[in-house]
């Protein structure tokens, strides 16, 4: 893949990540749950776009995580991954959010990780 190909693939990643939120913006109003998730590791924060603020944050890269990632398979990890984020979310005063998928389809890892963050409390 030459230079101007990879260029035009991460503007078409970068364009369908603005439209999910785009969209998310126009329904406004409470913090966003923006979702990342690489080949090994997923991450999950929640934004205050208003005050551009993180108002807590969760990932598999945690220290504090780690004794409880070990041996699980990566679908399992975004589920507490997502049970985590609920606990501290409300632990932060939030409970309704806008789901921030980004540019990664709802399946797999991040329909769990979203799973786990309703059945912690929080609502989307």
């Amino acid at each position: 893949m030459d230079h101007l190909q990879q260029k035009k693939k991460w503007k078409m990643r970068l364009r369908k990540q603005r439209g999910v939120r785009r969209r998310l913006q126009a329904a406004g109003g409470h913090p966003r749950l923006s979702v990342f998730r690489s080949s090994k590791n997923i991450s999950v924060q929640l934004i205050d776009d208003s005050k551009s603020l993180t108002l807590a944050a969760a990932s598999t890269l945690e220290s504090a995580l780690q004794d409880q990632m070990s041996g699980k398979t990566k679908t399992e990890r975004a589920t507490i991954i997502g049970s985590t984020i609920a606990e501290r979310a409300k632990a932060a005063g939030v409970e309704k959010v806008l789901f921030d998928r980004g540019r990664f389809l709802f399946h797999g890892r991040v329909k769990a990780l979203a799973e786990a963050a309703r059945e912690g409390g929080l609502k989307f």
